[in-house]
């Protein structure tokens, strides 16, 4: 057992070898007659650590097991009984009756890395997230490299990885404009997604549901997915045109349509975001959607999802009160339009429209910074104001976007449905805005715990190892990941250690800025992230590329 030990070992250093080039050739041939020289005295150096004793989940699915988990540096170097082989380790955790996991993968996020109060990622690795998907519902900026140098520069607390979005280019090169982009305006939007992929990109993001994204045409978005399929493993990411709420109505399961043919045409995987049915109207309507995957998926299209587990979502005001045609040429032209008496009045009714379809201006709950708006609905802020909800919205909206969150726009049939689809991923589709926010979304704060908290251990609806590989190993596959996702020797060391018996998700609607109970320990890249259930600081997470590996400055 300890020469498996010293092969695995080598296997890193021949690893190093094929990233250095020849110098680290050199230097591992130099080493050989070391290693050998410590295989035959049976004598192999410390690991730097040991969790010893932890019901070990690997990621792929299969049941626990336990075992011994040892790292050195920034990489798992063995799994298996330690005490049989002699390991000895610098540092030793008893994590007996503890869970020990790849660390979790955010498919859809929106964690705010750059930002002070952001940098160190609690919210997500309190919840054993180590990898979070950013760039995503079209706004990620075609400069890649830039964001990925600042990362490395600064810091930051879990891993990350960008996509480069369709609105963002969208918007570089025909700002608000509805209308088809001409030749050389489309050239140009292929160049900025190009210049995306070369810096690293994992593929196209789209917003549909977004402006200015709302404004192309499905033959637009194919176009520019196909240069991401120049690249291999590329992936189109979408939150698509319409959940179920999009006004006017494209058509739910259209939508799913659409976002299959985008990626099926261009040469691309498919990932849905924060996949669900949105609408009362489509309660228990999830099944529908699914089988358009699972059709596509049986004709070798490799699509899939993610999803989180709460039934709110959160957006912004103008979205769900203000129609896209009125908001053509920007903000400005969109006041001048509130100020015409005509227009007004259409404006008005089709507000009211979409209020409808989100369930009354009740259901929306403000998680805006202004005071005057946040936690508060905006039935009340119009009660409050004397006005209809309509005018309040515009009110609103002369000062500038506001942040919102739908309840109940989701429905728990659906959520569970989906939740026991093979290809259903874990996202949190969130953020921590920070404490300028009393309130906000839970979701950053509670996502991959809930899911383990109901559908596991409350409910018995999933296994606990069919739903961390959905956070695991599920989603290293689909982003084509050879070193991360999976507790196996020569892996990044990115483990996440569980309490099933303290495990909880205290963030909620009224007081969201709660972290996760039951997270043991977390490592990122090798280091304590969180240790003995509080947070290091350590800015571990390292910026990633397409592939996995990471950004290296050029």
């Amino acid at each position: 057992m300890r020469r498996k030990i010293v092969s695995a070992r080598w296997h890193l250093r021949l690893r190093g070898v094929h990233e250095r080039g020849f110098g680290g050739l050199l230097r591992a041939c130099c080493a050989l007659p070391l290693i050998a020289l410590v295989a035959c005295a049976g004598d192999d150096p410390p690991v730097d650590l040991l969790l010893a004793g932890g019901s070990v989940l690997d990621g792929a699915g299969g049941q626990a097991t336990t075992a011994d988990v040892a790292v050195t540096g920034d990489r798992i170097v063995f799994v298996g009984d330690a005490a049989a082989t002699g390991l000895r380790a610098l540092d030793t955790l008893d994590v007996t009756g503890l869970v020990v996991t790849p660390g979790f993968i955010d498919m859809h996020s929106h964690a705010e890395l750059e930002s002070d109060h952001g940098r160190d990622a609690r919210a997500f690795l309190y919840q054993g997230i180590t990898s979070v998907a950013l760039g995503v519902d079209g706004g990620g900026s075609a400069e890649v490299a830039a964001r990925l140098g600042g990362w490395e520069e600064d810091g930051i607390g879990v891993n990350a990885f960008l996509f480069v979005g369709h609105n963002s280019v969208r918007a570089w090169v025909m700002g608000m404009e509805d209308r088809a982009p001409i030749a050389d305006e489309l050239d140009e939007m292929r160049a900025l997604v190009r210049q995306g992929m070369e810096e690293g990109a994992y593929g196209l993001s789209s917003g549909l549901f977004y402006l200015p994204g709302n404004y192309a045409e499905t033959g637009e978005v194919i176009e520019l997915n196909r240069v991401a399929a120049e690249y291999p493993g590329a992936i189109y990411d979408t939150h698509d045109r319409d959940l179920g709420a999009s006004y006017p109505p494209f058509g739910y399961l259209e939508s799913i349509a659409e976002g299959i043919r985008i990626g099926e045409e261009a040469g691309t995987k498919v990932i849905f975001s924060h996949f669900n049915a949105q609408g009362a109207h489509n309660y228990g309507r999830a099944h529908e959607g699914a089988a358009l995957i699972e059709a596509a998926r049986a004709r070798g299209v490799e699509v899939a999802g993610a999803h989180h587990s709460y039934t709110a979502t959160q957006s912004n005001l103008r979205s769900y009160t203000v129609p896209g045609w009125a908001v053509e040429g920007g903000d400005t032209a969109m006041v001048r339009r509130f100020d015409h008496p005509d227009t007004v009045e259409l404006i008005d009714r089709q507000t009211r429209e979409m209020l409808a379809i989100r369930g009354g201006a009740d259901r929306l709950l403000f998680a805006d910074r202004r005071p005057e708006l946040n936690g508060r609905t905006l039935q009340e802020v119009a009660d409050e104001w004397s006005m209809e909800a309509p005018a309040a919205a515009r009110r609103i909206l002369r000062n500038g976007n506001a942040a919102v969150m739908n309840l109940g726009l989701y429905d728990g049939v659906n959520l569970r449905y989906l939740a026991g689809r093979d290809w259903m991923m874990t996202c949190t589709d969130g953020r921590d805005p920070g404490p300028t926010r009393p309130v906000t979304h839970p979701r950053a704060f509670g996502s991959f715990t809930k899911k383990i908290r109901d559908l596991v251990l409350d409910e018995g609806l999933l296994t606990l190892p069919y739903t961390v590989r959905s956070m695991t190993g599920l989603a290293a596959d689909f982003l084509g990941w050879s070193e991360r996702g999976y507790l196996r020797e020569g892996y990044m060391a990115d483990i996440t250690v569980l309490n099933l018996q303290t495990l909880d998700d205290l963030a909620t609607y009224e007081n969201p800025h709660q972290y996760s109970r039951g997270t043991v320990h977390v490592l990122v890249n090798g280091v304590f992230a969180i240790r003995d259930g509080e947070a290091t600081m350590a800015l571990a997470g390292r910026p990633l590329v397409r592939g996995g590996g990471a950004f290296d400055g050029e």
